[in-house]
């Protein structure tokens, strides 16, 4: 589903911007206004991230968003209905982040059952290797879901192989060892990890981890299909406000 949905929209854009929120950060109601502002001003996708209390994967911006939505009394099950109500609302795909802790606690079978009535189109689980995650591909391939993958500049070309076997969607490749938010050095090594990533999938390659500004796009452009960016968008609505990031999307794409 989103393979093809990346694809048609990569006919007449160059790249594609995906953002990411944390659920319920700084606020449920504050999240739905920054997801229609991210829409309003021209986002393709959207990650929204299932708060957990030990984001492996995440940098100190997104740890504290997650600490601070859990302190704030946010469910998994009032994610579910925010992703229902964002994807209802809103006409791109939307897809949930989350660690599989949340999954195995809810059941595996029941949330995927709830993503796809809720019109959720996949799911990024970063803590779940397709080796252990036999339970999580099926529920997701009876329920018409995507599971997302990640490379990483560590996996092997071998190792890409086997993971792109189980991806669906597109594969998010991250752009250096660590966490979220670091800084990340656009360069000749990155472009060749890219070219790496896509000899091992024929699948559509999204980059994120250190995506913060317009030249990080443009570096992006003709080497992957989705630029993320997750981190900065979060900053910004803390230091500026909400309106701040819908002009600073917009200037991603500005000639």
């Amino acid at each position: 589903m989103l393979e093809s949905y990346i694809g048609e929209q990569r006919r007449h854009k160059e790249i594609l911007l995906m953002t990411h929120i944390v659920i319920g950060y700084p606020s449920l109601s504050a999240s739905l206004e920054i997801v229609g502002t991210m829409a309003e001003a021209g986002v393709d996708l959207m990650e929204l991230q299932i708060p957990f209390s030990e984001p492996i994967a995440d940098g100190p911006v997104i740890l504290k968003a997650n600490q601070e939505a859990l302190a704030r009394g946010i469910t998994v099950q009032q994610c579910l209905d925010f992703g229902a109500e964002a994807a209802g609302r809103f006409k791109i795909p939307f897809l949930f982040m989350t660690y599989y802790n949340i999954l195995f606690k809810y059941g595996v079978d029941r949330f995927a059952a709830a993503m796809a009535t809720g019109g959720l189109r996949g799911a990024i689980v970063p803590d779940l290797p397709h080796e252990e995650g036999q339970e999580y591909l099926a529920a997701m391939a009876a329920h018409n879901l995507d599971p997302i993958f990640i490379f990483a500049p560590t996996t092997t070309s071998e190792r890409m192989q086997a993971i792109a076997h189980h991806a669906r969607g597109f594969v998010y490749c991250v752009a250096r060892k660590g966490i979220t938010g670091q800084q990340t050095d656009f360069s000749e090594q990155l472009e060749a990890y890219l070219s790496r990533c896509r000899a091992a999938s024929n699948l559509p390659l999204a980059l994120g981890f250190g995506v913060k500004d317009k030249a990080d796009i443009d570096f992006l452009t003709s080497k992957a299909d989705v630029a993320v960016i997750g981190t900065q968008t979060i900053c910004i609505i803390e230091q500026q406000g909400v309106a701040a990031v819908g002009d600073f999307i917009r200037g991603l794409r500005t000639p």
